[in-house]
């Protein structure tokens, strides 16, 4: 049987902490950010959880499962 690829253009965006958690980036925070306020913009720099059921599903896609 072979092996499984990793899909290597999303494991760049998600990042895998120690216990096993995966972090991704908060959408918003490319363009249009003039417009937006101070305190959201500062709310978008912070990485967010992926949800257990969805994190099973990143795992599969880079290869960790």
């Amino acid at each position: 049987m072979p092996k499984i690829k990793t899909h290597k253009s999303f494991k760049k965006r998600v990042k895998i902490t120690k216990n096993g958690k995966v972090l991704r980036g908060k959408p918003g925070r490319r363009h249009l950010l003039s417009g937006k306020p101070s305190k959201r913009r500062r709310k978008l720099r912070r990485s967010a959880e992926v949800g257990k059921e969805e994190a099973f599903r990143v795992k599969r896609l880079i290869g960790l499962v």
